[in-house]
């Protein structure tokens, strides 16, 4: 078969990933929900990687939860991110690394928008000038977190401890990938293969082993929609959305889910969780749910972290049927101790979803 013009027409799809020294700017959702992942981020590119980060405390939220629930207007949130621009100038780099999809679909909304309405940046100038003093320049490369650990994924690889590797069998874990739909749907371009064939989840559990699933609703919005979930009588069009998604996959039997976004993670763990409380189902063979990950915990599982440092005992859905398969070893004891050796006050059982104990 002749692959040639496959290959060419696959580069369209590329988007060129800075190799280093990257400006950091966090998620204020991810580190409330898993707050493991972003340090496991930066352990990995600077202690594996060797990589030059810089960890800005001086950033803030980008405002977009606000910005797409309609009470923040555009010009506010322009004014924000254009703040972090100024603090990324003023520390000397030129190489944005953002590590929540929202975030990412505001800064390429705005630097579009710029692109195309040069009266909008200099609006943007003005306003930042008067409310602060500063001045900024436009990010030479804007990347999201998850394209880092794509564009390194092979020397991640060639440093695993384990792989995506059912032990057990021998086979590959069967993995469903769930892409954030503020990643490149808005703005194709800005995503490692765009909006119809995103590739940058899917590279990294192929490169470590496993293998992704390609189930009917691999493309559905996990169903958080901002609006769809912070208006509680909408809350039900939020949890029918990832149901969908549930009851879709469900027949391929997947060992896990992983996405790159910290809302999706959020949504696809916490409403198995509910399901099972209003319907008592749960969508794995063994009542214990499907584990939902972030990339940044696959790829530290993958290096040999360990589970409860990654924070993985945080979630729902829990991650101890997934560690058996992989082979990964673990405390229970240690499971909800903090950092002082204290032990968590233990979370309440469900009724329906099980947990291992």
């Amino acid at each position: 078969m002749k692959t040639e013009g496959k290959k060419r027409v696959w580069e369209d799809y590329q988007k060129e990933i800075a190799e280093d020294h990257y400006y950091f700017q966090r998620s204020c959702i991810r580190q409330n929900f898993f707050p493991g992942s972003e340090t496991a981020f930066l352990k990995i590119l600077t202690g594996e990687l060797g990589r030059d980060i810089m960890d800005d405390p001086h950033h803030t939220t980008c405002t977009g939860i606000g910005y797409h629930a309609d009470i923040v207007p555009f010009d506010t949130t322009m004014t924000v991110v254009a703040r972090h621009f100024a603090l990324m100038t003023e520390n000397g780099y030129e190489n944005m690394i953002i590590s929540c999809v929202t975030s990412f679909g505001i800064y390429t909304e705005i630097l579009e928008t710029w692109k195309h309405f040069p009266e909008v940046l200099a609006r943007a100038r003005r306003y930042l000038k008067k409310a602060t003093g500063r001045e900024f320049n436009i990010p030479k490369n804007v990347t999201h977190a998850s394209d880092i650990i794509y564009k390194f994924k092979d020397q991640i690889a060639a440093k695993a401890k384990y792989r995506l590797i059912n032990q057990q069998t021998g086979e590959p874990l069967k993995v469903v990938e769930h892409i954030g739909c503020h990643y490149s749907k808005m703005f194709p371009s800005w995503g490692v293969g765009g909006a119809e064939f995103p590739y940058v989840l899917q590279g990294m559990v192929e490169s470590w082993g496993g293998e992704v699933i390609d189930y009917p609703e691999r493309r559905h919005c996990c169903g958080f929609g901002f609006r769809q979930y912070i208006v509680r009588a909408n809350r039900g069009y939020s949890v029918a959305n990832s149901k969908k998604k549930f009851e879709s996959m469900k027949p391929y039997k997947p060992d896990f889910v992983v996405c790159n976004c910290p809302g999706c993670t959020m949504f696809m763990d916490k409403w198995q969780y509910t399901i099972s409380e209003m319907e008592g189902k749960t969508y794995d063979e063994y009542g214990f749910g499907i584990p939902v990950l972030t990339y940044e915990e696959m790829a530290g599982l993958v290096l040999g972290y360990d589970p409860w440092e990654l924070g993985l005992q945080m979630h729902q859905v829990q991650s101890e049927p997934l560690l058996d398969k992989m082979g990964i070893p673990y405390d229970p004891a240690e499971k909800y101790k903090t950092a002082s050796g204290k032990t968590f006050r233990l979370p309440a059982e469900p009724t329906s979803l099980k947990v291992c104990v």
